[in-house]
């Protein structure tokens, strides 16, 4: 009889150790080669050097961008600049954002084409092209125009490519909206497709690319990293991708 009820606890343990190993699996989406399986610390923001006039922003993309279902102060540019100014508080910034919810890279390029902006900004961000798998785009429309974009962006950038820096596409097969859909491991397939090709077209020109993909592949297990839409990252997700940049950006800042 003991040895039985010990038999069964050893069966019970295993059973809910096996429930919790992976939750990824058990929604359908398996892991792709751009998730990150460990956690680092987030790298030190250097001191951006005092410059007498205001740091211009360009935050460039789409909802990811323009911060869909947060506040505007929750916006990953908004908060870029926040962190970017508590680094030296005798700078001040300029923000400008074109950016719109459901924009593909067509409609950012045409954003920008009647903007008719000025090519003088310190620092700009590029974040587009999910909206171009959304709406199932033929991928060759991305290898198109994305490189158009990013030759747009150094353009503004006052022509150096040292001031631009690209951010990854985020997943959003990782949020409860997409989970209704027939194939999120399709979607992540997908998003891992466009992200390799940006990120091999700008590591191969010496332009910033950063990966903030592998956060968003956190959003099943922590819902503190979706906003109340069930789709969009939250403020808190934001927080994270800034981590990253604001690095980055500084350096930029102070080359």
């Amino acid at each position: 009889m003991k040895n039985q009820i010990t038999i069964v606890a050893i069966l019970v343990v295993f059973i809910v150790s096996c429930s919790t190993e992976s939750p990824v699996t058990a929604t359908g989406v398996p892991p792709t080669s751009q998730q990150s399986t460990t956690d680092s610390a987030p790298e030190s923001i250097p001191m951006v050097q005092t410059r007498d006039n205001p740091i211009r922003y360009l935050a460039l993309g789409d909802s990811y961008t323009i911060g869909q279902s947060v506040c505007e102060s929750c916006r990953f540019p908004v908060q870029l600049q926040q962190r970017l100014e508590n680094t030296n508080t005798k700078n001040s910034f300029s923000l400008k954002i074109i950016a719109q919810t459901g924009w593909t890279t067509s409609d950012l390029i045409s954003a920008i084409i009647s903007q008719n902006l000025m090519p003088d900004y310190d620092l700009v961000t590029l974040l587009i092209g999910v909206n171009n798998q959304y709406q199932h785009k033929p991928f060759s429309l991305f290898e198109k125009e994305f490189p158009e974009l990013v030759n747009k962006s150094i353009a503004l950038a006052e022509g150096n490519k040292t001031n631009l820096i690209v951010v990854s596409i985020p997943d959003y097969a990782y949020t409860p909206f997409s989970q209704g859909s027939s194939s999120p491991a399709t979607i992540s397939a997908e998003i891992d497709n466009y992200n390799t090709f940006a990120k091999n077209y700008c590591e191969a020109r010496n332009i910033r690319f950063i990966n903030i993909t592998d956060i968003t592949r956190k959003g099943l297990t922590n819902k503190s990293l979706v906003a109340n839409d069930g789709l969009h990252p939250s403020e808190e997700a934001y927080r994270l991708f800034v981590e990253r940049i604001a690095p980055k950006a500084a350096a930029s800042l102070n080359k």
